[in-house]
């Protein structure tokens, strides 16, 4: 179905008797007939491509198809181009957790956010710890005091499933 969508009418592929005709770049020829359309784009060594085959006669217009196509692969080309990637780095925290591996993965998360990366802080529970879930938003928020210097809590701790995230962006 999406085939049929990008599919571009032209030429010889058009059915319509009359047609509202413009030449690319220049003046508009009215409403002609489909031969003339053709005879005039054969003059010009254009194409004759079907714009608005809906509308009431239908639009066509006369240009070079195949640098129209070039140019519109080369605006996606810099679209993609200019795109910026998102990378999102995770660490993991548990409950039971002590102090000083908390600033060794905190150190990270420093690393990280200094690189541009987001990072997503993640708590863990198992089993009993599941009847206390506040002690994993405890521990996040233990955490981030220690990079708010560096980045911009995107998302507070919140509570999903069997873990607590908290998502950190790096500051501009």
């Amino acid at each position: 179905m999406n085939q049929k969508k990008n599919r571009v009418i032209m030429n010889d592929e058009i059915r319509a008797t009359e047609l509202r005709c413009n030449v690319d770049g220049a003046e508009s020829l009215g409403i002609v007939s489909l031969d003339e359309a053709m005879e005039k784009a054969n003059q010009l060594g254009m194409d004759l491509v079907l714009i608005a085959p809906d509308a009431k006669p239908p639009v066509a217009k006369i240009m070079d198809y195949g640098k129209y196509r070039y140019q519109e692969e080369k605006k996606l080309k810099e679209q993609r181009k200019n795109q910026v990637k998102i990378v999102i780095k995770e660490i993991k925290l548990s409950i039971k957790i002590a102090d000083n591996d908390i600033e060794y993965k905190v150190k990270h998360a420093r690393e990280f956010l200094e690189k541009g990366f987001h990072v997503k802080f993640r708590v863990f529970l198992r089993g009993r710890e599941m009847a206390n879930p506040q002690a994993g938003k405890d521990i996040l928020l233990r955490v981030w005091p220690m990079v708010e210097d560096l980045g911009i809590m995107d998302k507070p701790p919140k509570f999903e499933g069997r873990y607590y995230n908290m998502y950190i962006t790096p500051q501009k």
